[in-house]
């Protein structure tokens, strides 16, 4: 049998290394077309319809650090914490430093109730200068510190985040729930007239900033932030805690 030159056998390989490498491509663009429309359904709400398309798009790329950060944040929404922890993690892994998905992962031992390993994740964040919103990782540290009772901390860092971003609403809220906590009323009223500023339409804020009002004694304003509750949540649970709270005032 007649050899082949080996020049043909050289150009058989480079050719044929060539071919994977292009089908290698074309996976990886093609997943992250999937991806790009499951992003599409997690803006909207579909958790599932999204998670659908990340499970194709894992079968063609599984080592998209993005993809997997995506898949941890659907899990998440679906409170499927062993899985978006999975995944959080993986993402990690495949992009060192990848900040968002500690940041995320912190959220899950939130969700836990495990502070102390949140509060470890959130710092490591914090130590990112790139971190486009270190407002987020700030709040979430007051968050961890105020679940532990540590709140001098709690209260640091929720100022922490107001000066990156001073209408960042969650800060602001977990910044009143701090002054409730250590019995600064007046404080916390200062800081739940600024949630319902931002969010005028949220219901359990003004539940909130009534309950503020009420601890200060504040009665007709108190009275005037439940009707708000019962006009904006009627039949719900905010609505009905608010009846029950504006039947007590004096």
């Amino acid at each position: 049998m007649k050899k082949l030159p080996a020049i043909t056998l050289v150009l058989v390989f480079c050719l044929g290394v060539v071919s994977c490498a292009g089908n290698r491509e074309a996976r990886r663009r093609q997943s992250a077309a999937t991806r790009n429309l499951g992003e599409s359904y997690m803006m909207q709400g579909k958790h599932t319809a999204a998670l659908t398309e990340f499970i194709k798009a894992e079968e063609l790329n599984p080592e998209d650090p993005y993809l997997q950060y995506d898949m941890g944040l659907v899990y998440m929404a679906k409170e499927k914490l062993e899985l978006a922890e999975a995944h959080f993690k993986k993402a990690i892994v495949l992009k060192s430093g990848y900040s968002a998905a500690k940041n995320s992962l912190g959220v899950v031992h939130l969700m836990r109730q495990d502070w102390d390993a949140a509060i470890v994740l959130f710092k490591e964040v914090l130590e990112d200068d790139l971190y486009a919103t270190p407002q987020i990782p700030l709040s979430n540290l007051g968050r961890a510190y105020y679940n532990r009772k540590s709140y001098a901390e709690a209260e640091k860092y929720y100022i922490e985040a107001l000066k990156k971003d001073p209408e960042y609403i969650i800060a602001w809220r977990g910044l009143g729930l701090t002054h409730r906590a250590v019995g600064q009323n007046i404080k916390a009223v200062e800081a739940f007239e600024k949630t319902v500023k931002l969010a005028p339409e949220a219901a359990e804020l003004h539940l909130e900033l009534g309950d503020a009002y009420s601890a200060v004694k504040d009665f007709k304003k108190a009275r005037a932030a439940y009707e708000k509750v019962m006009e904006l949540d009627p039949a719900g649970e905010s609505g009905a805690a608010a009846k029950k709270a504006a039947a007590g005032l004096k």
